[in-house]
């Protein structure tokens, strides 16, 4: 069961005319702004360079963790005194101007104030990250921070940021950092061929990453998640706002707008984020693009709808833990969650969450702020999308708020790497996420998985390769196939390859997977969600086709959602080629009933295309039919 808990800090009454849904206001999220950096300060040091939270370093050390404490709580920051037209009643910036003078005195120096110098990602790359917090906090900030530093540590300060131009990012949303770190300082009148250049190189490879639809991948791969929203859309979107360029925020705006027509229903009726990808403890970051949408005009949502969503976002944290009894975003999801982690995760590092204050920068009398909230997405009609660029199939409920998140093309895999389980992860590879399930750890039963054994070796999924998506009206679908490898023995089986297909209506997901090439032995396995015994949400799965044995596993360690949970397996002997079909559900609707009887007919052959699955649907009639081609997947519904 869910604790529901205010804040360690004050936050002023609700307000339910105006906000409905959540009771927030613009003075909830000042109040919450001011909340964090209150108990963050309270760990600075004597010149206030550095902010070293309690709690285990992050593998780039204490002193990167440090200057992450500053620059990640200065962004909170500057977004707070911006948005109120330099009004800084608690005098922040007067504390972070400090800051900047006593760590760019003497960078690199061992001592209690000094900032790290910035190396190439792979050497001491995480003040590279750092510097475009900085940068956009001085340039949000300018008129009552910068213009009034003594020209000595502009100076110091230009030259501590140059770092960022003149060594190597990591090979994706890095290359933002220094391009937001040479957008500073061209608007400061500091700007020139070195400035340009990382702008310039910043801008193509953001162009070669774009897939369509306002989805980029991070990187050169097909890693598709939050940072397509805090950082992918956020960095340009906002640099061309704040240079005034119309040219610019046209294009990255319009590439904003088509993203929100799909990410904002990746909000569930709660308020939660889908619990997918990578750097999960920055949380509320995650609402950072609905509220740049909302605040640079380029959106498709309502101003209600973009209300309701930050507002959401920001309480469903704010009350489940997300701050500790000393105020600190704790690192986590709900409160701490090591699994949740990864090794660049330091005590500041849940403060990317300043993010979501970009919705400060509308004043009070804008339509986010003056419109009354209006139902979220995921609150409407039952809902079916499918994403092609990044190869998602995205299913809301109404009854329950649930959203669920079919994975057939994320992966985080590099395109140099080969297929190897030693980089399997779970916030990838399984086959479905939520905004109220999270998936097991690696040291348990994979949930949401399709293995084969070998060897009594289980396979995992790494590489995914997409073979379509589409949806209509009421339902949807979308297919991949990969390799599975294995953590022990030979890393592949020749010949060995999985297709899968999910076909979503209501709260029901059809899983289909086609098996080839399995060697004689083998065990094919598959799992549906995790969830607590007994708790608010029911995982179900129902075997329809090839499947022989259902049972219940346990996961001791938990997900982020719950301390201990089960989920549903199904399995059988597999040798060669087999099409396995099987019912799967997730829901938090009281009463909902069994699957038994959802599906009442199942009929596997081959036709002149390719082997075909037909599924009819008890409640209208409604048949399904999947054809598996060579290497392609059509399905088709009525």
């Amino acid at each position: 069961m869910t604790t529901f808990r205010s804040p360690s800090f004050g936050l002023p009454p609700e307000d339910r005319g105006s906000s409905p849904h959540t009771g927030y206001t613009r003075a909830h999220w000042e109040a919450a702004a001011d909340g964090l950096l209150h108990a963050a300060w309270q760990w600075a040091t004597p010149g206030g360079a550095l902010l070293d939270l309690p709690g285990p370093p992050s593998h780039s050390g204490v002193r990167s963790d440090g200057l992450e404490g500053y620059a990640r709580t200065f962004l909170a920051a500057a977004f707070r005194v911006a948005g109120a037209a330099g009004k800084d009643p608690h005098e922040w910036l007067d504390r972070y101007a400090r800051g900047l003078a006593s760590g760019t005195r003497t960078p690199g120096r061992d001592d209690t104030e000094s900032w790290p110098v910035i190396l190439d990602h792979h050497v001491q790359g995480q003040p590279m990250v750092e510097s475009a917090s900085v940068a956009l906090g001085l340039r949000l900030t300018r008129p009552w921070l910068w213009d009034r530093l003594e020209p000595g540590v502009q100076d110091r300060a230009e030259q501590w940021l140059r770092g960022a131009l003149r060594h190597l990012p990591a090979g994706n949303n890095w290359y933002l950092f220094p391009y937001t770190v040479a957008g500073f300082l061209e608007s400061v009148g500091r700007g020139d061929a070195e400035t340009a250049r990382a702008r310039e190189r910043a801008l193509d490879l953001l162009e070669g990453w774009y897939r369509g639809g306002g989805w980029y991948a991070d990187g050169d791969g097909r890693a598709f998640d939050h940072y397509n929203g805090w950082a992918l859309h956020l960095y340009p979107t906002l640099d061309a706002l704040l240079a005034g360029d119309e040219g610019a925020l046209g294009h990255h705006g319009q590439r904003l707008r088509e993203h929100l027509e799909s990410f904002s229903l990746m909000f569930g009726g709660d308020g939660a984020p889908l619990h997918f990808g990578r750097s999960l403890t920055y949380r509320f970051a995650a609402s950072a693009a609905v509220g740049l949408g909302a605040v640079s005009g380029h959106t498709p949502l309502s101003p209600g709808v973009s209300r309701r969503l930050v507002n959401g976002s920001l309480r469903y944290f704010l009350e489940r833990g997300a701050s500790g009894g000393d105020g600190l975003l704790s690192l986590g999801w709900h409160g701490p969650h090591p699994a949740t982690l990864q090794s660049y995760s330091g005590p500041a590092s849940p403060y990317w969450a300043s993010k979501a204050f970009v919705a400060l920068l509308a004043p009070a009398g804008h339509p986010l702020w003056a419109s009354v909230e209006e139902p979220a997405l995921s609150e409407g009609p039952d809902r079916v999308l499918s994403v092609p660029a990044p190869g998602f199939l995205v299913q809301s409920t109404r009854a329950d708020g649930v959203v669920r998140l079919h994975n057939h093309g994320s992966d985080h895999v590099r395109p140099d790497e080969g297929e190897s389980a030693a980089g399997a992860d779970p916030h990838y590879a399984r086959l479905a996420y939520s905004t109220v399930t999270g998936p097991t750890s690696a040291a348990n039963p994979a949930d949401n998985h399709l293995s084969v054994t070998v060897g009594g070796v289980r396979s995992t999924r790494r590489r995914i390769h997409p073979l379509g998506a589409g949806h209509g009206e009421g339902w949807g679908w979308a297919g991949s196939w990969h390799t599975p490898v294995f953590p022990a023995g030979p890393s592949t089986s020749p010949g060995l390859r999985v297709e899968s297909v999910t076909v979503a209506r209501g709260r029901f997901e059809l899983r289909v997977h086609r098996v080839l090439g399995a060697p004689d032995g083998a065990r094919a396995e598959l799992t549906g969600w995790a969830a607590e015994p007994g708790g608010p949400v029911c995982s179900q799965l129902y075997g329809l086709h090839g499947w022989e044995a259902l049972e219940e596993v346990r996961a001791p360690q938990g997900t982020a959602f719950t301390r201990w949970a089960v989920l549903p397996r199904l399995a059988v002997d597999a040798a060669g080629t087999v099409v396995l079909v099987a019912l799967a559900s997730l829901t938090a609707e009281p009463g909902a009933g069994p699957l038994e009887p959802v599906v009442d007919e199942v009929v596997v052959g081959r036709g002149p295309d390719g082997e075909t699955v037909e599924a009819g649907w008890a409640e209208d009639g409604t048949r399904t039919r999947i054809v598996f081609g060579r290497g392609s997947v059509a399905v088709d519904h009525s």
